[in-house]
Parts: C-alpha cells; structure tokens; sequence
C-alpha cells in the first residue's frame, strides 16, 4: 500500500487526512524503522507492508466499530509494542486519550520519543506487566476502552484487559483470523471477570485480501479484585 493508496482508502473509509497528519505517519515510519535496528519493533519494515499491514490495520476498529469510539474517549492499548493499534488512532483521532502499557522499557522509551516528535499530547506510555498494571488502582477500571492487538488468545487477553476497562467500558480485541474457536474458550474467563461479549466484526484488508476481525467485550460489572492473577498466570493457566 503507497502513501497515496493509504490516503484514498482512508477517504473512502470516511477519513480525511490533513497535511499535518499524513506527515506524522511518515515520520511514524522513519522512526519505526530506525529504532528497529536498536530494538526489535517489528519485523514488518517495507514502507507498503508498514502502512497496510500496521497502519491501515490499527486504524480498521474506527470505521468497523465507530460506536464505541466517543469523543474524548480514554483508551488503554495493552502489549502495545512500536504504538499499534493505539498511537495510528491518536494521529486519526487526536481526541482520544492514549495510555499505552508495555513490559520492555526500551519500547516505552521508543513510545514517549514517538509521541514528542509527533507532537502528540494525551499520550502517557506505562512500564509494567498488564498483570501489575492491572491491580494499580491508577488504571484499574479507569478507561472507556481497552485495546489489544495479536498479543495472545483471548481467554489470557480478557484476564490481562478487562480488569482495566471501566463498569460500562469496552475491551476490543484486533485478530487477525477467524476468532470463533477463541470466542468459545473464552466465554467462562469473560463471565468470571465481569463482562459480557458483545459483537464480532470482520472485514478483509485492503490488497492482500485477509480477514480481520474485531471482538467487542463489554464490561459489565466490576471484576473480582483477585482478578488479574500474578505475572505469567494468565498465560500458563488460563480461565
């Protein structure tokens, strides 16, 4: 996908780019591509690649699912990694307010320096396992929406992501395959933590034509305050 395919899809998707944003994504690539030589970010680095498979990728929940978007909406990206899904939607919508958990304090630098050359304010980055950050009253059940995107199944994603979502808040979850099977396995942790599932949504991906699909989980109650377990739990033995 060239930087002019990325335009006019987004266009057709109801997004109008300014001059302004379409600068920052090309500045988003440059950097992506010179912290990768220091730290691994991705292992996806060719410009067409960056722009549809994590660009144009992250930005998919915005037109799948613009419901759950509200303005000025707090938004939690977890195991985000080099800001996907989470930093391509503050470029798009600068409204949202971005806190970003990761583990590896050398993407968390890479993610404080991407949002001070991007010049984009609300974007706080936090060091932590989603597990610790998860118990901190300073982000448990604090935020609209949780994102996660290909971080792990969804019965350990539920344990890691909903205790951060707020009574009424969404947790979306961004596949990139058929998620029924998922979906399945993941009905008794989704229940045990306070939440109902909500919607799955998919469409194709533009040129390659592979399927994407979005999974709503809607937080409903409060989730049991032993609930996200120790680091590394929620991963040997899921719910």
């Amino acid at each position: 996908m060239t930087v002019e395919e990325f335009i006019q899809a987004l266009n057709e998707k109801g997004i109008q780019l300014t001059e302004q944003q379409i600068n920052q994504f090309e500045q988003y690539y440059h950097l992506l591509v010179e912290w990768n030589n220091k730290i691994n970010l991705t292992a996806i680095t060719e410009k067409p690649d960056v722009y549809l498979k994590h660009f144009y990728d992250s930005l998919m929940p915005l037109w799948m699912a613009p419901d759950y978007f509200k303005q000025n909406a707090t938004l939690c990206d977890v195991g985000a990694g080099a800001g996907f899904p989470s930093i391509p939607m503050k470029i798009v919508r600068p409204d949202l307010d971005i806190t970003i958990v990761d583990s590896l304090n050398k993407r968390i630098t890479f993610l404080n320096l991407l949002a001070e050359e991007l010049n984009l304010t609300g974007v706080k980055a936090v060091h932590g396992r989603a597990e610790e950050v998860g118990q901190d009253k300073a982000h448990r059940e604090q935020f609209d929406i949780v994102t996660a995107r290909a971080v792990a199944a969804l019965n350990v994603l539920s344990e890691l992501c909903l205790p951060l979502a707020k009574k009424g808040g969404y947790f979306i979850a961004l596949k990139a395959q058929r998620a029924d099977e998922e979906i399945v396995k993941a009905k008794k942790a989704i229940a045990t933590l306070g939440a109902k599932f909500e919607e799955q949504i998919s469409e194709m991906l533009p040129i390659e034509d592979s399927e994407r699909e979005i999974l709503v989980i809607r937080k409903t109650l409060e989730t049991p305050k032993k609930y996200p377990r120790r680091p590394g739990k929620p991963a040997k033995q899921p719910l």
